[in-house]
């Protein structure tokens, strides 16, 4: 197989189920991965051939993509505040509006820094604290999480970037289990938010592959996560303190009301969709 062959091979394949802007981002993506070669590259040597094991992992990995599986899992890399970091099932796929949420909180803040103490709840694949500990190298931040699989990846992600953080294994719904964490000027959290109900109106590729314990929260109960917050804060966010956290898009209010009536101050943001996303808390 050329190389322009195999470019034209997953082209013809991802459009069955992808619209033609994400079908040619994915095929290069792809290509790039497996080949090394930038685009420009690529098509210099289009009618170079491949080599075997690049041409079975196309054909492998274009499989893996028509069952709808996230291409961020079939290449085990996923791109956050330019930097890379290693998913797979175990973690939630990083989003551009988590993206937004790290940049505000860089934006509040006073340079120069001479003391800051960060806390992600919830971390994942940890980009959100490996992130903020590249931009803020003098911030002592820690991390969070219940799922020993994405505590794993979260410490290679942190490696890998040459950030470090302190990560910690527990379920912050357990009262006990979260008063080991320290006190902290920032807490950040990108908690499980989406009601139960709403896996009926989910993409394939989301609720087939990412861990459900990251997504979902009980319809009887949606704010459960930032309940535990708020009760969290006032023992732990320093005064002056602030917590930023993503939220639900039908939430905005019901989470706002939840923090203003524990008397912290409130400001509502919209994602760059225009949807209510984050919100930001202050003591």
């Amino acid at each position: 197989m050329k190389m322009q062959e195999a470019t034209y091979y997953l082209l013809n394949k991802l459009r069955s189920i992808y619209s033609e802007s994400e079908t040619s981002q994915i095929t290069d993506w792809m290509l790039e991965h497996i080949t090394g070669s930038k685009k420009a590259e690529r098509m210099i040597y289009k009618n170079e051939t491949i080599t075997p094991e690049e041409e079975k992992q196309v054909v492998q990995y274009t499989a893996r993509l028509l069952q709808h599986e996230p291409v961020q899992y079939v290449l085990n890399e996923a791109w956050f505040c330019g930097l890379k970091f290693y998913v797979d099932k175990n973690v939630l796929i990083p989003r551009p509006e988590t993206e937004e949420l790290v940049e505000w909180i860089i934006t509040n803040l006073k340079f120069p820094i001479d003391e800051l103490k960060i806390l992600d709840i919830g971390t994942g694949c940890g980009c959100i604290p490996v992130s903020l500990k590249r931009r803020i190298r003098k911030a002592e931040v820690w991390a969070c999480d219940i799922s020993d699989l994405a505590l794993t990846i979260a410490r290679k992600n942190a490696d890998d970037n040459g950030a470090l953080v302190d990560f910690v294994g527990l379920d912050f719904l357990d009262e006990q289990q979260r008063k080991q964490l320290p006190q902290v000027d920032i807490i950040v959290s990108n908690p499980p938010y989406v009601p139960q109900k709403d896996k009926e109106t989910m993409q394939q590729n989301v609720l087939n592959y990412e861990p459900h314990t990251a997504l979902f929260v009980p319809d009887n109960d949606p704010l459960v996560f930032y309940k535990a917050i708020v009760e969290f804060g006032k023992e732990h966010l320093h005064k002056g303190g602030t917590i930023y956290c993503e939220i639900h898009e039908d939430l905005g209010g019901q989470v706002s009301l939840l923090f203003a009536s524990h008397g912290y101050s409130i400001e509502l943001k919209k994602d760059m969709q225009q949807k209510d996303r984050m919100i930001k808390a202050t003591r």
